[in-house]
């Protein structure tokens, strides 16, 4: 949720009062330029891929993602030419898929890039959707830890779950159909790395969380 910081007023040590539109600093006007021209990427690579799904599940998975970030790449823009909260806060991206993981290995050809624009696959189309979720997890996550407007703060930090969520369904949709697999480690090996930490009480006489 986007919270109201309209009423802040912000200071500049030789100009004064900087007015809401202005409330940026100058790390945060590269980063956020960067965030959204790489979401204006991601946006036409789904046109670009879209008359090529074969697969309605996929197609589904992309229209609905497509419109998701299409309305926060919007509020992105209207808070950070305003300022100001956006007309309305960041949503919550809910996927279709289950979350249940096929693990191990299944022999198959090597992977190798293609040749021709005709050999695009449902394989290829949910790896270069997959790797635009992941890559804008990344980048809100890095331009949130830089920003100063605390309104672009908060759409950007809002928007990193939700590009997670889109990127486990994709991750999820291309482990049921053998595109994308997980391997397991042995029993042993698993448990040792399981059982490697333990809580704390931490540092006695600390007041407790509230």
């Amino acid at each position: 949720m986007t919270t109201n910081h309209n009423e802040t007023t912000h200071q500049n040590m030789q100009t004064g009062t900087v007015p809401p539109s202005m409330n940026h600093g100058g790390h945060e006007l590269f980063d956020v330029h960067e965030i959204l021209s790489s979401t204006i990427g991601a946006l036409n690579q789904a046109i670009l891929l879209r008359p090529h799904v074969k697969d309605p599940e996929l197609l589904d998975i992309l229209d609905r993602q497509y419109r998701f970030t299409l309305d926060e790449y919007n509020i992105t823009v209207e808070c950070f030419k305003s300022g100001k909260d956006p007309s309305h806060p960041t949503q919550s991206y809910k996927m279709k898929e289950g979350n249940d993981f096929i693990y191990g290995m299944k022999p198959g050809q090597p992977k190798k890039p293609i040749t021709d624009a005709s050999q695009i696959t449902d394989e290829i189309i949910s790896g270069f959707l997959l790797g635009s979720a992941k890559a804008g997890a990344s980048m809100k996550t890095m331009g949130a830890c830089e920003v100063c407007n605390p309104v672009v703060r908060r759409v950007l930090a809002d928007s990193v779950p939700n590009c997670i969520e889109m990127a486990y369904e994709l991750s999820i949709y291309q482990n049921k159909h053998h595109y994308y697999q997980v391997p397991q480690l042995a029993t042993q090996d698993m448990n040792e790395l399981l059982n490697a930490f333990a809580p704390s009480q931490g540092q006695p006489g600390l007041p407790p969380l509230q």
